[in-house]
């Protein structure tokens, strides 16, 4: 047994103490989701208790959900493609080269991904709507879905390649430059070949968070193009099919399991190609300046016309006049809400949840890593599985879920504490993935001497583990945060009419007519769009720092 891996009962936090550890996530994950995700399953394939595929029969069979379906996968993988071709790039440049800004230019790069997907709509429906700068309305185009996909998906694909680009050893090419291959040659036949496991896992990802897009193609493809996602929403909020919903929510899993299973496959694979790292980024020379300049320009034209466009639409008032109409429409214009809320309302709502959800999910969160952390080795493989199971359901099931089953022991359905669960829920997989390396790097030294010291087992867990890792936490809750600040999928299943979110303020009032609810909508957005990107900003300046610590 590994010194530094103890069995769980014997963890730096005493029998009774790990007792609570494992009860907590167990008991949380259990009932918010192993159960709300039965539910479902049995909702689909039974009728009155009794198994009955005939539901499950008439929906595979209905050619309208055939068609959602092929639409899912299609537009999942054309957006894979179109990500991967747009950013590799990008990869490459920041693999190889070093440049003023590329610090600052890599963290940007991430601040897409992590806008809530109501806000990447918003910008598009800006450049490419019926109110867009353009003049051109694509709404309900897969063109303007494709564009909203490969802007939000690229930076897994300039972050996963390239940093597994960057620890390639450069003389691999080099070599078959040698022997007389051309630069494209030596690319195609050594290096790509070298990323075939690389781009092969970023790929699974991307296709991940397309296969389940919602928000986007919710906004973008205005019910003329929708996903197995949006067609449960659909079926559930206009139809009251939860029968069909259930099936969808199946078939969907069952995708999103094939789909983890081969991104798994590909991951293993990235981790053992090679013994030794390469960190061979070097200045560019002569016509290699040009040609990163340009990869440079064109990912901040990818990148930042749709942020900027945004912005500076949400500038723009009812009257076509510059100023700041739009954001005072939040605070002292309700009626552009109608009767649903006052925007400024939900404004505070989402501050309030994001910071119920931070709280839940870096407990449940911290106590998953500390038996992940602290168990047996076969234990700790078992319970990371078991808290990343979030991951393998959309947040539009894990919504869908809470309406199906959380009516037992206690009716809790119509219950608001219910939006900050399912938003943690989202979150912890991301905070265990922060907060287990950094614990699992804290030496068992430095517990036994505060041990010897005097320090009872829970003292010695608060001020050696935590105290060493709380970068990692803060980096962990402001990625709780943020994710909560943005999500939509749940929410749209679960947020009462006298507790919305800012997104689902967003998409009211996207949904009403008239300049000034579309204003409104955009100037809230743009608001989202800054306190995510602030986090994001934290996230990194907290993860330089601690890098520099080590």
């Amino acid at each position: 047994m590994d010194r530094t891996r103890p069995l769980l009962n014997r963890g730096p936090i005493g029998h009774a103490g790990n007792v609570a550890v494992l009860a907590v996530p167990v008991a949380f994950l259990g009932y918010f989701f192993v159960y709300p995700i039965v539910a479902i399953t049995l909702r689909g394939l039974t009728v009155d208790g009794a198994i009955d595929l005939s539901v499950f029969s008439d929906v595979i069979t209905d050619t309208t959900l055939q068609g959602v379906a092929r639409f899912t996968f299609w537009q999942a993988l054309l957006s894979t493609i179109l990500t991967v071709v747009t950013a590799l790039p990008a990869a490459w440049v920041f693999a190889r080269f070093t440049f003023p800004g590329k610090r600052v230019l890599e963290a940007a790069t991430l601040v897409p991904f992590v806008l809530p997907t109501l806000v990447v709509g918003t910008a598009f429906l800006t450049l490419a709507g019926p109110r867009g700068v353009t003049g051109v309305d694509l709404t309900g185009t897969l063109w303007l879905i494709l564009a909203a996909h490969v802007f939000y998906n690229y930076a897994i694909v300039v972050r996963g390649v390239g940093a597994y680009w960057q620890r390639l050893d450069p003389r691999f090419e080099a070599a078959a430059r040698t022997l007389g291959a051309s630069p494209s040659k030596a690319f195609r036949t050594v290096t790509l070949r070298l990323l075939a496991p690389a781009i092969a896992s970023t790929s699974a990802l991307v296709f991940l968070f397309t296969f389940t897009s919602f928000g986007v193609v919710l906004l973008l493809g205005d019910l003329k193009h929708t996903t197995i996602e949006v067609e449960i929403w659909r079926q559930t909020t206009a139809f009251l099919r939860l029968d069909v919903a259930s099936v969808l929510a199946v078939v969907q899993l069952v995708g999103v399991a094939a789909i983890l299973a081969a991104y798994g496959w590909f991951q293993r694979r990235t981790r053992v190609q090679f013994e030794r790292s390469f960190d061979s980024s070097r200045r560019p020379e002569g016509r290699e300046r040009w040609i990163v300049g340009a990869i440079i320009g064109s990912t901040l034209v990818i990148l930042g016309t749709p942020i900027a466009m945004l912005l500076t639409r949400s500038f723009i008032g009812p009257t076509g006049r510059l100023g700041f109409e739009n954001y005072i429409n939040l605070f002292k214009l309700p009626e552009i809400s109608g009767a649903f809320v006052e925007p400024a309302t939900a404004i505070a709502n989402s501050l309030r949840f994001a910071l119920a959800a931070t709280a839940i999910a870096l407990v449940v969160g911290l106590l998953s890593s500390a038996v992940i952390t602290y168990a047996r080795r076969r234990t700790a493989r078992v319970f990371d599985v078991f808290v990343m199971l979030p991951l393998a359901a959309s947040a539009v099931t894990i919504g869908f879920g809470f309406l199906v089953a959380l009516d037992r022991p206690v009716d809790i359905r119509t219950s608001v504490i219910l939006i900050p669960i399912a938003h943690a829920l989202v979150a912890i997989p991301f905070v265990v993935r922060t907060a287990s390396p950094a614990l699992a790097a804290v030496h068992r030294t430095l517990r036994e001497a505060a041990a010897t010291l005097g320090a009872s087992p829970w003292r010695t867990w608060w001020t050696i583990d935590v105290r060493l890792v709380a970068t990692a936490v803060l980096v962990a809750g402001a990625f709780a945060f943020a994710i909560s600040m943005g999500e939509f999928g749940a929410t749209a299943f679960i947020a009462r009419p006298g507790a919305p979110t800012m997104p689902i303020a967003i998409f009211k009032l996207l949904g009403k007519p008239g300049p000034s609810p579309f204003g409104a909508a955009v100037a809230l957005s743009s608001l989202l769009m800054i306190i995510t990107g602030v986090a994001i900003l934290v996230i990194d300046s907290l993860g330089v720092r601690d890098r520099r610590e080590l």
